[in-house]
């Protein structure tokens, strides 16, 4: 496998994450800006926001008893970002002490972790976090899940399928590799 290859599900462009012009136009997302979500019974949205800038940095889906974030980044349009970041996110989380194990998911490549963490009572505690990635045209998405969808098949399944319906917005402007693309807070405040 070559380190800069592109990895995605077979069936990305029919089953998702979806680029922006493979999406429904008649559903009714949520626009992000980078990212369009897909409103359904029980999902609640957060932006997650970069304290210094104010600029909103990922997605936060909380749903089935989980947890999902997204970031969507830049991409080159012929190579891969998943097998680069995969070993950059396990020398980060071996750095600070957890440990992962790398297994092939319905995404492809995955890491399951037990990342260092602080409970609630201050004391520390492992927690147990899934990422998956996958190339698309243009885009990486990045997501992270953790929750019940870390055992229990029903969660699991609800979680890989909101990842699944999830649609990139990369745009035409140019943009370094790597660069997260914009996330803007929604026009209407309706909740989700």
């Amino acid at each position: 496998m070559q380190p800069d290859a592109k990895s995605a599900p077979e069936n990305r462009e029919t089953e998702g994450p979806f680029d922006s012009d493979e999406a429904n136009p008649a559903r009714p997302y949520v626009d992000l800006g980078g990212v369009k979500i897909l409103p359904r019974e029980g999902l609640q949205l957060r932006l997650e926001v970069e304290e210094g800038t104010q600029r909103v940095v990922a997605v936060g889906l909380d749903f089935a008893g989980s947890t999902l974030q997204v970031q969507a980044f830049a991409a080159p349009r012929s190579t891969g970002l998943w097998h680069d970041i995969r070993a950059q996110i396990r020398d980060q989380i071996t750095g600070q002490g957890g440990s992962l194990v790398e297994q092939e998911g319905v995404f492809g490549p995955e890491l399951i972790a037990e990342v260092p963490a602080v409970g609630p009572d201050g004391a520390p505690v492992m927690r147990l976090a899934r990422f998956v990635g996958v190339d698309g045209p243009r885009w990486f998405l990045r997501g992270v899940i953790a929750g019940e969808a870390m055992q229990n098949e029903a969660s699991r399944a609800a979680i890989e399928e909101l990842f699944r319906s999830v649609v990139v917005v990369r745009g035409g402007s140019p943009m370094p590799p790597r660069d997260l693309i914009p996330l803007t807070i929604p026009k209407s405040s309706a909740a989700v």
